[in-house]
């Protein structure tokens, strides 16, 4: 079972200030109370009555971080580790990216509801949510948004009959490949995409209804998403991926700068 970061950040972030607030309030001014009716005593007994009890003396220390953190996070950024192959070429397994949580709207932490309108998922989008099936965190590219029709023939995206046009890059390795690279453009944003020239697939169409979204990995013969499992809906969209900051490979190994840069 994943550990749920979001609710835990909100729950401890919560108790510490409530603890804060109730001895600043009541507790406090009970101590100031008892050092008044002590009269004239030394600095070391005053500081003694004075002295908050432990879990006030930390919850006062980690409240601000606490709390600077839950804004960062469920506001602004958010970090995310690339744990599947994908969206193999795009981005690796150990890729460690920003997700922008304001670019779709601003949305309160742990439920999702959104408060502020700012703009929609657009096709060719790399965007993070919680799948239909699944209580994690996936990534994939948006490749159909409300309103659109979308079919995959021949490893080919149509949208709203459309064919979207695949430029060959490369095949891995040169000889006997077992993967072909494509360069493919979804709306605005043109991006390299990955085939397995040896699986067969078949001819599926779908109808984007309002607040839903159809999402497909680049590494496109080994992806789950929304072909297998549906759509995605707009309440649990977490952000748009933006950059690549840090990449580690898996195992014992020191983390790389190479692959940082924008996402396309």
């Amino acid at each position: 079972m994943s550990i749920n970061f979001p609710l835990i950040l909100v729950l401890a972030t919560a108790f510490t200030g409530v603890v804060w607030l109730v001895d600043y309030l009541v507790f406090r001014q009970k101590r100031l109370g008892r050092v008044a009716a002590a009269g004239d005593i030394d600095e070391e007994s005053r500081q003694a009555v004075l002295a908050e009890p432990i879990i006030v003396e930390y919850s006062i220390s980690f409240f601000p971080v606490l709390a600077i953190v839950l804004i960062l996070r469920s506001f602004l950024f958010e970090p995310f580790q690339i744990p599947s192959g994908s969206m193999i070429p795009t981005l690796a397994v150990g890729d460690f990216i920003l997700v922008n949580k304001f670019t779709y709207g601003i949305r309160l932490p742990v439920v999702g509801t959104k408060i502020v309108d700012i703009a929609e998922p657009k096709n060719g989008e790399v965007m993070v949510f919680i799948p239909p099936h699944q209580d994690v965190y996936f990534i994939k590219r948006v490749v159909g948004i409300p309103g659109d029709t979308v079919r995959y023939q021949d490893k080919t995206l149509y949208i709203n009959g459309k064919r979207q046009n695949q430029t060959f890059v490369a095949q891995i390795p040169p000889v006997n490949p077992r993967v072909l690279q494509y360069r493919e453009k979804l709306g605005n944003v043109e991006h390299v995409i990955q085939r397995n020239p040896y699986r067969e697939t078949s001819v599926d169409e779908w109808v984007i209804p309002e607040g839903h979204y159809f999402m497909m990995g680049d590494n496109r013969d080994q992806s789950s998403d929304s072909r297998y499992w549906g759509l995605v809906s707009e309440h649990n969209i977490v952000g748009r991926a933006v950059a690549i900051w840090l990449h580690k490979k898996p195992g014992i190994r020191l983390p790389e700068f190479s692959r940082n840069g924008w996402i396309l």
